[in-house]
């Protein structure tokens, strides 16, 4: 007959109370669940509205700095490209040469085996390590007859340009490898950049997204404001500068005398930067392609250079390089045509055109067109630069 107890339940007995194994696993596992859920809402937290924009921006900026190194890297691979080019060219020239001279010594050396003479041994000559080798080890130059010198002297002196050609054709084809590389780093950087930007523009909501708008329409209207407020100024300072004859003819001092940083732009720089003004206004509406120079496309510096080599002035590619080739002005006494950089890193460049205002182009995504100087705030703006 089977027997009818139940099996006694697992678990332990403590001074006469059993605390059952599975009880104390759920408890675990009730506490880490607990924690988990805890845990969650900071993993999945996300950043402010305000903390994307700043994100983005940055990203952009960074874009750009990476887009500096690239147009750098470009335009020095291309000079290497073509230094290797033309080296490569002479290295062949001076080769055929010394073949052609090599050739005349071994006439000689083939003449001499014809009619047995032992001297002077220009075959001798030709296998020997180096020219020098052979003349430190025979006294036979001074037994050469004259056309013999000369092909010998010409034949050490092809060898020695070839062999120096050869060696800059090498470092240059190092250097220009080097180029590339860089290029193709800075490519790479750029591309990050403008995807991690916008994969986090993707993230927004409809309402984020319109939230993020009003944020830079009034960011616009602030930049608005400055430009009103620096427009005044200006005509405050050139009024000051018309009256400026009368007060010296009854004897007061000039305003702003004695400093040439804030003397006009002359009439010569005006008509230029009517030309330059003119072909940046025609770019109005082109897309901004970082590394490109036109004339379907433009970056901020790609449109600066075009625009001033349209009236004649040739500027550097890169912003960093741009904002050296010129005098810097101070931003009141900013001309049409003046170049306004922005950011520590001098990442950004823009075409000044009066009122506050300037063209540019201003970051992927958008098109070349007028904007107020003040697009990013006061702060961003590093300097004013007169190129010609």
């Amino acid at each position: 007959m089977a027997s009818h107890r139940k099996s006694r339940p697992t678990g332990t007995r403590v001074a006469g109370i059993r605390t059952p194994a599975l009880a104390t696993a759920a408890l675990t596992s009730v506490a880490l669940l607990s924690q988990s859920a805890n845990a969650a809402p900071e993993a999945d937290e996300k950043p402010s509205l305000e903390e994307v924009e700043k994100k983005v921006g940055d990203l952009y900026r960074q874009a750009e700095s990476a887009t500096d190194k690239y147009n750098a890297a470009k335009e020095k691979t291309a000079k290497q490209r073509k230094r290797v080019d033309t080296l490569l060219d002479d290295v062949a020239q001076r080769t055929q040469k010394l073949n052609e001279a090599r050739e005349e010594l071994g006439s000689f050396a083939a003449a001499q085996y014809r009619t047995g003479a032992s001297a002077p041994d220009t075959a001798t000559f030709l296998l020997a390590d180096t020219p020098q080798d052979y003349f430190d080890q025979t006294q036979l130059m001074d037994r050469m007859t004259g056309r013999q010198k000369v092909a010998v002297d010409d034949y050490v002196t092809q060898q020695s340009e070839t062999m120096k050609k050869r060696q800059e054709a090498t470092e240059s084809l190092t250097t220009l490898t080097e180029s590339q590389g860089d290029l193709k780093t800075a490519k790479a950087t750029v591309q990050r950049k403008l995807a991690d930007a916008r994969q986090l523009l993707s993230q927004l909501t409809a309402e984020e997204k319109a939230r993020l708008a009003a944020i830079e329409k009034q960011k616009q209207q602030e930049a608005a404001r400055k430009a009103a407020e620096l427009t005044r100024e200006q005509a405050a300072q050139q009024q000051a500068q018309d009256h400026a004859p009368q007060q010296q003819e009854s004897g007061s001092p000039a305003p702003g005398s004695g400093t040439s940083s804030t003397a006009p732009a002359d009439s010569s720089y005006a008509t230029k930067a009517e030309k330059a003004l003119a072909f940046a206004r025609a770019q109005i509406g082109k897309p901004y392609v970082w590394g490109a120079v036109g004339p379907g496309s433009y970056d901020c510096s790609g449109l600066t250079q075009a625009a001033w080599k349209a009236a004649g002035v040739t500027l550097p590619r890169t912003t960093y390089d741009q904002v050296t080739a010129g005098t810097t002005v101070p931003l009141s006494q900013a001309q049409p045509g003046d170049l306004v950089f922005f950011y520590d890193d001098v990442t950004h460049v823009g075409m000044y055109i009066g009122n506050g205002m300037m063209i540019h182009a201003p970051k992927p995504g958008t098109y070349v067109r007028e904007e107020s100087i003040y697009y990013d705030g006061e702060s961003a703006i590093h300097s004013v630069v007169r190129p010609a």
